[in-house]
């Protein structure tokens, strides 16, 4: 059985003092601010989280599960990332159950152990265990609003609508 997350205080207090870091510009790896619309209060909501680099784009996994962060951001679609002096205003897609499944099957083995924890599955599980265990981690691509207007553009130059 996954073990399910709590924001506690440890949560809470980790959270504010990556986020300060971020903040000053401070490495921290895979980490990165997301900043994104709340879906009620509309202010924007900010958390640090992972992106994972893969194939040569960028996710986000939800590997919490549903948590407020994932809600904000389906609602909006779109957030900004943000690390030191550097902010990126990015679209962010939900993969489909079966996409994410094979992505987190691809990333699992390489997560550190204790988010591991999280899921019901292990590295070696079938695809289809990756299947049903999906929904419960969402995955987000991540594409910069520019460069989706660049590959808009494209299209319609290549179909001729120009």
């Amino acid at each position: 059985m996954a073990k399910t997350y709590r924001v506690t205080f440890v949560v809470r207090a980790s959270n504010w003092i990556a986020g300060r870091l971020l903040r000053l510009g401070v490495n921290m790896g895979p980490m990165v601010l997301l900043t994104v619309r709340g879906r009620k209060s509309g202010q924007p909501r900010t958390t640090p989280v992972a992106m994972t680099e893969y194939e040569g784009k960028r996710y986000v996994v939800g590997t919490f599960g549903n948590v407020n962060w994932v809600r904000n951001l389906r609602a909006a679609g779109e957030a900004t990332l943000t690390r030191g002096r550097r902010a990126e205003q990015v679209s962010a897609v939900e993969l489909p159950t079966a996409e994410a499944a094979r992505f987190l099957k691809q990333i699992l083995p390489t997560a550190p152990g204790f988010i591991r924890g999280y899921f019901d599955v292990t590295p070696d599980s079938p695809l289809e265990a990756f299947e049903r265990e999906a929904p419960r981690h969402p995955v987000f691509l991540m594409q910069p609003i520019a460069q989706q207007a660049r590959d808009a553009a494209r299209e319609t130059v290549k179909s001729g609508s120009l």
